[in-house]
């Protein structure tokens, strides 16, 4: 009975919670006194002890009130300061954050090829060609490393990774002896380093660190047995893509696309792997799974087993047991090693350091080549030995880790994307960022599909929600448009098979090919060479068509074709402006014939309903102009 008196009183009291600071504190806890304690604490005076008690408990009330504060706006993504707290929220919303950027810059290879006589003609010899792997190691002048991060071919070329070939030297005889073979990679800052670990018996997720400063990547972790590890973005992601080389081996169907699309795109199934975070002091920790592989899945399962293994007495009280968590739950996290040595090789470099200047990167480190047979040795050694790189550009884009306003940023930009793909606009950036050594694909259209309705008697299209359309074209050698292949079909369906929405169903097909000839007629001004003026007509309708510059369902406009030439110098007027179907596959042009007559309205040509582009596709012959006079 006597406590609930006394907590009755206490009740009775006015205690108030609004103070946050000292002087609040200070305050009312004097206010409390002077009311609830009158006859026993009167003396406010600076000088009185009992005022020590008060400012050393509004001290405390104080630090208290300020470390909760923090800690709970140090819980939120868009107020917390303390960067170890916006790594932790980062990864949670499948950001991870940088903590140096490297420098990239494209960097151009040269090597040496002898000539060889075909039918009284010297041609370069490509059986000397070199395949310079990915991995290659350059060094700066200026003290920093760079490494390339695609294979090189000097025996293949085409518009998007063409070979650059001129004579190098002549013999006694005047004639062509070496060739000279140019190639543009791009390179990316950065040093290669290796580190061992011996792993004694199995731990569930163990974790190992890395102590360098400024890691660019993991580029491999290979254990004592020789299996590879792979690095996914979260532990119960068991499928990864799998970059396989386009032969006979890989695919008997598919190698014959294999200079257009040098590699397969398959999707592996992954039990060794691990993820990587990097720490407060930019450390990174790589953290494996808990060594039950049993149930290897996909994709977490849901599993009715689990719900209810949250209570103590069993799982019959739904109630109060559910929890979405278990019931979601999955124990294929991936394997753990165990009585092994991992062999870890990773990159360090970046910074601002990395920007070196134009033409300093002209030493080789190492050079990965594969070995050709049955070639003259002392040849093949010459021409090894005459590879030669530089950089013609400066390597820009390295700095320092991100700031705490830019993790914040980055992370809350990469949860609203999510890696999927959900509008037009997701789609074409994933279909046209897939990486070339796949097929490239250089146009890119996307239409919701359509079906016949049921409902009607006559023919009436209705939307399919269920299923996209995505047009695509790439370039042939001579940068026309043509048709993708199908291994590049193929990697493109199953790079997109990852980031699509369940119920997307994607329709691979070709966008349709329009191409057509230009005729102009102009006035000229007097005192001008009627022969040059033309002449810059049609080099600057040349860049005007230049097929980089257009895309598919994209329109002609007439008025600035016109305006385009009466813009040259030398040209008085514009008289006619003519745009001609060009087709026949025996003449070098799509099929498709076009009427452009009939889809002019108000001066400008349309494509058709079906997804097209336009394409002027031998500007050197096509384009005609002429000067009227009058």
């Amino acid at each position: 009975m006597a406590y609930n008196k006394i907590s009755n009183k206490t009740q009775d009291k006015d205690v108030k919670y609004l103070s946050k600071d000292y002087n609040s504190y200070k305050n009312q806890l004097m206010d409390f006194a002077e009311v609830y304690f009158p006859n026993n604490f009167n003396d406010f005076s600076e000088g009185n002890p009992g005022m020590m008690f008060l400012e050393m408990a509004s001290y405390v009330g104080d630090v208290l009130s300020f470390y909760t504060d923090t800690q709970l706006r140090e819980c939120f993504l868009l107020l917390a300061q303390e960067k170890e707290n916006l790594y932790n929220l980062s990864y949670a919303l499948g950001y991870k954050p940088k903590v140096t950027s490297a420098a990239s810059v494209d960097l151009e290879l040269f090597q040496l090829v002898p000539s060889i006589n075909k039918g009284g003609e010297y041609l370069p010899d490509y059986s000397f060609t070199l395949n310079i792997e990915a991995g290659s190691t350059f060094n700066s002048t200026e003290g920093s490393q760079f490494y390339t991060t695609d294979d090189v071919r000097f025996g293949f070329s085409s518009s998007f990774d063409p070979t650059v070939t001129s004579i190098y030297q002549f013999d006694s005889s005047n004639n062509p002896e070496y060739y000279l073979l140019k190639k543009k990679i791009k390179s990316i800052s950065g040093t290669k380093k290796t580190k061992t670990f011996t792993i004694g018996s199995a731990e569930q997720f163990k974790t190992l660190s890395l102590f360098d400063k400024d890691i660019i990547s993991i580029e491999s972790i290979v254990d004592s047995d020789g299996n590879n590890w792979t690095e996914v973005p979260y532990l119960a992601q068991d499928t990864i893509f799998e970059q396989l080389k386009n032969n006979a081996a890989n695919d008997p169907d598919l190698h014959q696309f294999n200079q257009q699309t040098p590699f397969l795109l398959k999707i592996k199934k992954t039990p060794k792997r691990f993820v990587t975070r990097f720490k407060q002091d930019n450390t990174l920790e790589i953290q494996f799974g808990p060594g039950s592989t049993d149930n290897s899945d996909s994709a977490i399962i849901p599993d009715p087993n689990n719900i209810g293994l949250g209570i103590n007495d069993g799982r019959s009280k739904l109630d109060v047991a559910y929890d979405p968590s278990n019931f979601l739950y999955t124990k294929a996290y991936g394997e753990t090693p165990a009585n092994t040595t991992l062999t870890i090789t990773y990159i360090v470099g970046g910074g601002l350091n990395s920007n070196v200047n134009a033409n300093t990167i002209t030493e080789i480190e190492t050079i990965l080549s594969s070995n050709k047979i049955g070639l003259n040795r002392g040849m093949l050694n010459f021409v090894k030995s005459s590879v030669a790189v530089n950089n013609v550009e400066a390597a820009r884009g390295g700095g320092s880790g991100e700031t705490v306003e830019e993790i914040r940023q980055n992370a809350m930009a990469n949860f609203a994307a999510q890696q999927r793909t959900v509008t037009k606009e997701d789609y074409l950036i994933r279909t046209l960022s897939m990486p070339s050594q796949l097929g490239r694909v250089s146009k890119a259209y996307i239409t919701q599909d359509d079906q016949l309705s049921p409902l009607t008697t006559e023919p009436n299209r209705i939307p399919n929600p269920l299923a996209l359309n995505l047009y695509t074209l790439g370039y042939d050698n001579n940068k026309n448009l043509t048709n993708l292949n199908t291994a590049t079909k193929t990697n493109l369906s199953t790079y997109l098979e990852q980031y699509r929405m369940l119920t997307d169903a994607i329709n691979i097909k070709n966008a349709f090919i329009i191409n057509f000839s230009l005729d102009f007629e102009i006035t000229s001004f007097k005192n001008y060479n009627n022969n040059e003026v033309i002449l810059n007509c049609i080099n600057e309708l040349k860049n005007y068509f230049n097929i980089d510059n257009w895309q598919v369902n994209q329109p002609i406009i007439i008025s600035e074709i016109e305006n385009l030439i009466a813009g040259v110098i030398g040209v008085q007027t514009v008289e006619k402006v003519e745009l001609i179907n060009k087709n026949g596959a025996s003449l070098g042009y799509s099929q498709y014939k076009y009427d452009f007559m009939g889809a002019t309205k108000k001066g400008v040509i349309y494509p058709s309903l079906d997804p097209s582009i336009f394409e002027l596709k031998y500007p050197n012959s096509d384009i005609n102009g002429r000067v009227i006079i009058y």
